[in-house]
């Protein structure tokens, strides 16, 4: 093995340790897929509050049988809500960005603070997630999985979460206690969440989430655009090229 090339951002897929030890080159793909995936983490969270993949199953059950109903699956709003981004990096920057076009109030918690993008787009610098948790009408996380961020939301954090708060999570799946979600989803602890990633991938049919009607899972597929895989390919050969010159 001489070169490892990643198509992605995040490589907790890889034995750092073992490859340097092994004095082999490991290349990622940053920067290239953060508007893609903020675009697509926006539209989980919007698709979560208004409640469209349950709208779509309702279409085609032919349970619509009335032209208009004041009632039905009634959704939250986006614009002037509170938003907090858990990690705000190159795709939760993308993501402040996005929300500041729909009016809403954006907290942001991370390891660092980011006074460069809190004077470019209003955010606001959170010092505790629980502060965070408990403020947000959306919460959307955006870390690297780590020891560290390994369960950072757990039976705790939603304990903490709003009941009418939704989850975003595009980063990776361990950072969520999956059977804490589960319970808080099913509990009514919190209203919804939209995924894009989970503790094993692909997700077990057998796993109880997929019973929800509140939650939105998808395909690890945040990337996937046709112009952004193809940016993601060139820039994996690239890194290729590279490692074996």
């Amino acid at each position: 093995l001489k070169v490892i090339s990643n198509c992605a951002v995040g490589y907790d897929n890889i034995d750092i340790a073992e490859a340097t030890k092994r004095g082999i080159p490991v290349g990622n793909t940053p920067g290239v897929l953060s508007e893609t995936t903020a675009d697509f983490a926006f539209a989980l969270l919007v698709a979560a509050a208004r409640r469209v993949a349950e709208a779509d199953k309702y279409t085609r059950s032919g349970l619509w049988q009335v032209a208009w109903e004041p009632m039905l699956l009634l959704g939250q709003d986006i614009h002037h809500s509170t938003l907090g981004i858990v990690g705000l990096g190159r795709i939760g920057t993308e993501v402040a960005r996005r929300a500041k076009g729909f009016q809403m109030h954006v907290l942001y918690h991370n390891r660092t603070r980011r006074e460069d993008v809190e004077r470019e787009l209003g955010v606001e610098y959170v010092a505790t997630l629980s502060e965070l948790l408990s403020r947000s009408d959306f919460v959307s996380l955006h870390v690297p999985f780590t020891e560290d961020t390994k369960g950072m939301i757990g039976p705790i954090e939603f304990s903490t979460m709003k009941p009418t708060s939704i989850l975003v999570n595009t980063s990776r799946g361990q950072v969520v206690d999956q059977k804490a979600l589960y319970k808080a989803l099913k509990s009514g602890q919190i209203a919804a969440a939209a995924i894009d990633v989970t503790e094993v991938e692909p997700i077990p049919m057998d796993d109880p989430l997929l019973t929800l009607e509140n939650i939105i899972i998808a395909p690890h597929m945040a990337s996937a655009s046709t112009a952004t895989r193809t940016k993601i390919a060139i820039m994996a050969a690239a890194n290729l090229i590279a490692g074996l010159q």
